[in-house]
Parts: C-alpha cells; sequence; structure tokens
C-alpha cells in the first residue's frame, strides 16, 4: 500500500512578540493557589475525586524559572512548524513553543477546525507567566497551563502502525520530574488526527501527575459532551460580592441549562467559568463544538482520559478585554473545550513508583444537528460519532500504537531542553522512545553536571548572576555535601527553602554571605524569608541593601569584557527593582522607593509594568495629577496575571476621593474576571 502521509517542516511568519529573557530571581513565594474548595463541598463528592482534589497540590515554581521578558510590540518574526498531513487533514505543530497544533485543517472543506491565532503574543496564564491562546496545547504538571507552553521539545519521525510516519514529541516535566511524549499520527485517507500521549514515572516513588489537552475552538457554538450534570467551581462571594479569600465552592449544575441560561453556548456566559462535565463510567469519552450550522470538531479518547470540560470567557468587560489582549482585535473570539486525566481541574491523580499511564485521543471534522431536546442532541451526536468513528475503532488504533511507543526516533526535527539528559545521566534511567541524548546538555545544565561529575558547584564567570537551581532531593544532597562556598550555599538555601527547611535556608545564605563578592543574591533570598515572617520592615531594608549591591556589581562588569552580558544585567535590575519598589511602597518609604526606580534602565522604566509602578509611586508621594497622567498617557502591564485587579485598586485609590466615590475603571484597563462589587 503506498502512503502519502507527510511530515515536513515549515517556517511560520507571524506578527509577534518578543519573549524576551526569564526572570533570573528563584520563584521563592508560593503560588497563589486558587483552586482549592471548601472540605464541606468534598463530602459529596465520588470517592477518588475528593482524595484527588486534595492531592499534592504545588505549591512552588521551583525549578522553573518564570517567564515575565516579554512584551507586546509585535512584528513580523519567523516561527518554525512541522506539519503533518494526509489528502484529508494538515495538522501544523509548533515544536518550539511546547508542540503545540497551531492548526487542523480539514482538507475537502478548507474548514480550519481550531480557533487559530493569527498572533503570538505571550501573557501571563502559565504558572511561570509566559502562554498564548489558540490551537490544541498539551497541559501537563499541575493545575494550571504548563510551564512548556512557550519551551521548546524534541521531535522527530517515528514509524507508525500503518507503515507510515508519526511525529514524536517529547520533554522532561520539571515541576513533577517525568518524561511524557506525544506521537501525532495521521492514518492515510483518515479523517482523524490520532494522538497517543504517554506519561512515564521512573521513580521509586509515586508521583502526582495532571494533564489536559486544550482545544481552543471560535466561540459562535455549541459544545456538546455527553453529560447531564457539571462540577462548577466559583468564589465565596461577601457583602457586595468580594471574594472571601482564595476559597472555592464547587457545585454540581445542571446541563445545559443553569440559572435560566444555556451554558453550553459560549457567548450566553457574561463572565469567565469553568464547567467539568460529569460525564458517567458507562459512557464514551467525547466533547465537540459545532457552528449554527451543525459543522466543528470532535475530540474522543480512550476511557483512561475521563475528564471533559468547557471554558468560557463571557461575554462582561473583563472577558472581552483579555480576548483582545491574546490576539488581533477584530479576529473573533474563542472557548475552550478540554479533555483530562481526572474529572476536574482542582485534581492530580497518584502515578504508581516505576509505572506509566497512556491513552489515545482522536480530533477530526464533525457534523451533527447542535439544536433541540439536549438528550435528543446527545444521542444523535452519538449515533454519528458511531458512525464515522466507532469507539471500538479509537480502542483498536490505541492497541495498534502501543507497541510503537517504544519505537526509538529517526531523524530529529527539532530540539529541546536538556534537562531530561541531565536526570538520566545522574539516574541511568532506560527510556525506550524518548532518547534524552547528552548531546542536548548546554550552558544551563554545565555547572550541575560538574556537581554530579565532580561534587563542586563551580563558581559563575565573573560578576554573572548566579543562574537557576535544581531543587529535587537528590540534588539538594549534593549540594550539602560539596565544599560550602558562597555560591552552593546560596543554591542549597533555595534547595532548603523549597524543601520547606526554611530556618536552614536562612542560615545558608547567611552563612554565604560572610566571604560572598556578591551580595545580592542571598540579601534578595533574605528580603523575601522576611516578607514571608511578616517582617516588611527588614525586608525593605534588605531589598534597599540587595539593589545598592547589585548596582555596584553591574556596574563593576560593564567595565569587565569577562563579566556577564549587558542583557542578563538589564534582567536582573529590573527583576529585583521591581520588587525592591514594591517591599518600600509597602512600608511607606517613598523616598528609597523613588531612589531604586530612578535607577532603573530608561528602558526597564518605560515598560508597561513599571509604568503602573511610577504611577502608585507618584501617587505615594502625594503627586496625585502626575499619577493619573501615566493613566491617560496608557501603559499595557504585558505580563499582567490572570484575574490580578492590581490596575482596579490603583485606580480607585488614584480617582476616590469625590462625592460619588471612584470613577469607572476606563475599558483598555479593565481585565476583571467576576462582578464589580
Amino acid at each position: 500500500m503506498e502512503i502519502v502521509t507527510t511530515i515536513r517542516r515549515e517556517v511560520l511568519t507571524l506578527p509577534a512578540a518578543s519573549l524576551g529573557p526569564d526572570n533570573p530571581l528563584p520563584p521563592l513565594r508560593p503560588l497563589d493557589e486558587m483552586h482549592r474548595i471548601e472540605d464541606r463541598d468534598k463530602a459529596g463528592l465520588p470517592r477518588d475525586m475528593a482524595r484527588q482534589i486534595g492531592h499534592a497540590p504545588l505549591h512552588s515554581l521551583l525549578p522553573v524559572p518564570v517567564r515575565d521578558g516579554y512584551d507586546r510590540d509585535r512584528g513580523p518574526r519567523p516561527v518554525d512548524a512541522l506539519v503533518i498531513e494526509n489528502d484529508r487533514l494538515r495538522a501544523t505543530v509548533l515544536p518550539a513553543l511546547g508542540g503545540r497544533i497551531a492548526s487542523l485543517v480539514h482538507k475537502p472543506t478548507g474548514r480550519e477546525l481550531l480557533y487559530r491565532n493569527p498572533v503570538f503574543q505571550p501573557a501571563n496564564f502559565a504558572l511561570n507567566g509566559a502562554w498564548f491562546s489558540g490551537g490544541i496545547e498539551w497541559n501537563i504538571g499541575a493545575t494550571g497551563h504548563t510551564t512548556l507552553s512557550c519551551s521548546p521539545v524534541h521531535a522527530a519521525r517515528v514509524p507508525a502502525p500503518d507503515g507510515g510516519e508519526m511525529l514524536r514529541l517529547w520533554e522532561w516535566e520539571r515541576l513533577r520530574d517525568l518524561p511524557f511524549q506525544v506521537d501525532l499520527w495521521l492514518p492515510d485517507g483518515s479523517d482523524f488526527l490520532y494522538v497517543g500521549v504517554r506519561i512515564r514515572n521512573p521513580h521509586e516513588k509515586p508521583v502526582p501527575t495532571y494533564w489536559w489537552s486544550n482545544i481552543a475552538v471560535p466561540e459562535e457554538c455549541r459544545v456538546l459532551a455527553p453529560a447531564e450534570r457539571a462540577y462548577l467551581p466559583h468564589c465565596l462571594k461577601g457583602v457586595g460580592g468580594a471574594p472571601i479569600g482564595y476559597e472555592q465552592r464547587l457545585s454540581r449544575v445542571p446541563v445545559p441549562e443553569h440559572d435560566g441560561v444555556d451554558r453550553t453556548h459560549p457567548p450566553r456566559s457574561t463572565y469567565p467559568a469553568d464547567y467539568f462535565y460529569d460525564v458517567p463510567d458507562d459512557r464514551r469519552r467525547w466533547i465537540a463544538a459545532l457552528d449554527a450550522d451543525g459543522h466543528g470538531l470532535v475530540q474522543t479518547s480512550t476511557d483512561v482520559l475521563r475528564g471533559r470540560k468547557l471554558f468560557v470567557w463571557g461575554r462582561g468587560p473583563g472577558g472581552r478585554s483579555w480576548q483582545r489582549w491574546l490576539t488581533e482585535p477584530g479576529t473573533g473570539g474563542y472557548c475552550e473545550i478540554q479533555a483530562g486525566l481526572a474529572r476536574t481541574q482542582l485534581e492530580h491523580v497518584a502515578l504508581d513508583a516505576e509505572s506509566e499511564v497512556s491513552w489515545l485521543e482522536a480530533y477530526g471534522p464533525f457534523d451533527a444537528p447542535p439544536e433541540g431536546e439536549w438528550s435528543g442532541v446527545l444521542a444523535e451526536a452519538e449515533t454519528r460519532l458511531e458512525t464515522v468513528l466507532p469507539r471500538a475503532g479509537v480502542d483498536a488504533a490505541y492497541a495498534a500504537w502501543q507497541p510503537y511507543a517504544d519505537t526509538e526516533p529517526g531523524e530529529r526535527l527539532a530540539t529541546g531542553s536538556g534537562w531530561g539528559a541531565l536526570e538520566v545521566l545522574r539516574a541511568g534511567w532506560k527510556l525506550p522512545g524518548t532518547p534524552f541524548d547528552e548531546t542536548t546538555l548546554t550552558e544551563e545544565q554545565e555547572p550541575w553536571l560538574h556537581l554530579l561529575r565532580a561534587g563542586s558547584f563551580p563558581e559563575t564567570a565573573a560578576g554573572r548572576p548566579p543562574g537557576g537551581t535544581l531543587v529535587a532531593r537528590h540534588w539538594r544532597d549534593m549540594l550539602e555535601t560539596a565544599p560550602a562556598t558562597p555560591l552552593t550555599e546560596y543554591h542549597l538555601g533555595v534547595a532548603q527553602w523549597h524543601a520547606g527547611d526554611r530556618a536552614q535556608a536562612e542560615r545558608s545564605w547567611e552563612r554565604g554571605l560572610r566571604h560572598a563578592s556578591s551580595a545580592w543574591p542571598a540579601l534578595r533570598c533574605l528580603a523575601v524569608a522576611d516578607l514571608e515572617a511578616r517582617n516588611p520592615e527588614r525586608a525593605a531594608d534588605r531589598y534597599t541593601e540587595a539593589f545598592d549591591d547589585l548596582c555596584r556589581a553591574a556596574d563593576d562588569t560593564a567595565h569587565d569584557t569577562a563579566g556577564g552580558t549587558a542583557g542578563e544585567w538589564r534582567a536582573v535590575t529590573a527583576a529585583l527593582g521591581r520588587e525592591a519598589v514594591e517591599a518600600l511602597l509597602a512600608v511607606g518609604r517613598t523616598a528609597d522607593a523613588r531612589s531604586v526606580f530612578r535607577r532603573l534602565d530608561p528602558a526597564t522604566r518605560a515598560r508597561g509594568r513599571f509604568r503602573l509602578a511610577e504611577a502608585a509611586l507618584l501617587l505615594a508621594e502625594g503627586r496625585r495629577e502626575e499619577a493619573r497622567a501615566v493613566f491617560d498617557a496608557g501603559f499595557e502591564v504585558a505580563d499582567l496575571r490572570e484575574g490580578d485587579e492590581v490596575i482596579g485598586r490603583l485606580w480607585n485609590a488614584l480617582t476616590d476621593g469625590t462625592a460619588h466615590g471612584p470613577e469607572p475603571l476606563p475599558e483598555r484597563y479593565d481585565f476583571r474576571m467576576r462582578p464589580t462589587p
């Protein structure tokens, strides 16, 4: 049989923002974990679901850095792509951006089955910051968008079960230290793209596991899923509608209609919402999004991928602002249909020691009547799905794929990170099908490879920032037995902090300060420790001392051609300066905050995040009109966090004082995700 499925490289040219440098400071503060629910809500849940909701939530981003160096200055930039297609479908994959499927086109009709974002615009939605909307993304790690959203993955050609080729994507997920793979298989003549996924736990203990495949589709649709009920998380409200802390309620609501509105039509919701469909155990797993004419996309899978979800932005001002923020104005909105290992994204599943979990997904065009009485619509859709892609056919495709999951890749098409190679060298693991070759090691892994092989942590080049820290127990043990240089003590303190031993972490940083030629890294860590200990005055002192020391180090390095690059110093000065200004303003030390702000690079001060900080500083100095002028001139906080209402709070403080209260927040600054109190 002649196989006509092809895999090829392409280069797309998109209006794209620059990702910029990662934040060089270790993320020591705990995550703003909003995915907790009250114990009273767990009582009525299925036992496995209640157990998984409380299982090993993520408390720290370490060892992953925060990605907040991106901007909103889009210009034509090349984006590497891999295209897999047969005579029916064409899938475009972005290996440098988490292996995202950016486009899935049904060739006979010319229909794009996904929401294809015409731009690349990072925004602060991933666990570690930079994320972008559109296509199909693979979310692994912990509740939220994966830290790999804007990072490269490995890619290669692999033999397919039908004699053709598959496109394999694989990487090492660093939050949970788990290798995973995604095999894209497009049989000749098939209207469905098969996706085989495997997550492996090579460790000698269970590891909490999380996976959701997120599929962006145009929001002018109706979403169908085989459920009569859905779990709906929502914030507790107090007087005036303000959220109470971070606790949430988890309600079980009817599908399709809730509060008098059919919520399976995304445009009919006002505010963002997550609907986790309660699919009965005996029902086939699938979800579809259909336009008014009944055309759209369906996703189905083997039963291991049990969860199905609808996410809507809503038609309120905040949802509209976020939609515009993530793409070009006038390009249409999107919603997401999703599929996961658990019923909800509040859960983490335990993956047993030295075991694996795998499943097969299928994506393709789908036609069915979208309107009518709910049970009848579902029955008709399931009948049609069984006709075009029988449930037994998906199971058979999974069985056919499994023997090929261990097949060694052929031609390499893209290269991911070297972190997997480092872990494989350390532990000697054999991971057939997903080789983490020593050739993928880079400068990032070099000091840790030296620690592994020589038992000591090497000094950085003169004047350079200390780099990232590995925090897993085995690396912490190596740091504890290495010679106690100031740099080793710094990294050891970060690892101890991550392990919860805060007192020992502070002792390590203080020991490192005694002989350190550059004090700012440890001083900044100690300042964060002071904030966590609710000692903001001492934190402000240490931030001031750290920033002064950093400025001296940066100035010295500017005259040393062997030192760090100018870009490195701009990144670390911006990151530390931002934290220092916030800490100093919090204790009313406006003069010191102004001193820090004045010493930032002019290009840094011009960024939206720092324009916002300048408005807060001006207001604290009593220069209300100048602060208002910052808002009137306009700014964009590129790394504004989903749900962060810092702009609105500052606006209210700035415009309050009249008989009628604060002025309405201008639309350009309104990103609120909930009703206004």
